[in-house]
């Protein structure tokens, strides 16, 4: 009888812990608020992506690697998300016109999302990244998509002034090698 009264409290407080648990699905958008259309519009356009076909996904342990991110097709968007051990969840978009037919697709509005595993992705944790795709929240945004540098969106290429206006600066050498010269 003792032992149940002292180990009552502890399992009140495991099933008061474990009931806050879980409420919040990872990626979802309940997790935040949406992401400024206008911000998000902007940053599309400056990498060449549709801001209609942007999406962002979650998967228990993965996060995103911002290098990833950028254009599928003529439009699209395309990103990664890697865990530690080394395996990757592509997630892409395109419109449904151009896109194929892919065993973990969603189609959304005007948009196919599609996700492809490598490194041991399971197929389970593949439906669970396809069931948590969305629109970018507010707070993902800025991982998702960085705001542009003002500097180079001026539509004029990077000057690097270390290079000649004419040419490199010498003549082709196109000469082939002869052994044993």
């Amino acid at each position: 009888m003792t032992r149940a009264v002292r180990a009552l409290p502890t399992l009140l407080l495991a099933a008061a812990l474990l009931t806050g648990c879980g409420t919040e699905r990872a990626g979802s958008e309940a997790s935040g608020t949406p992401a400024d259309q206008a911000e998000l519009a902007s940053r599309a356009k400056a990498l060449g992506i549709a801001p209609e076909l942007v999406y962002a996904t979650g998967a228990p342990g993965f996060t995103l690697a911002r290098q990833s991110v950028g254009v599928q097709g003529d439009d699209g968007f395309s990103a990664a998300y890697t865990d530690r051990t080394g395996a990757v969840i592509h997630l892409y978009t395109d419109r449904p016109r151009t896109a194929g037919r892919h065993e973990y697709e969603v189609t959304k509005k005007d948009c196919v999302v599609w996700l492809e595993g490598e490194g041991g992705v399971s197929g389970a944790v593949l439906g669970k990244a396809l069931r948590a795709v969305h629109r970018p929240t507010a707070g993902e945004l800025d991982t998702l998509l960085p705001a542009p540098d003002p500097e180079f969106t001026d539509g004029e290429p990077v000057r690097r002034g270390d290079l000649p206006t004419n040419g490199d600066g010498g003549p082709p050498d196109n000469s082939v090698p002869t052994p044993g010269l």
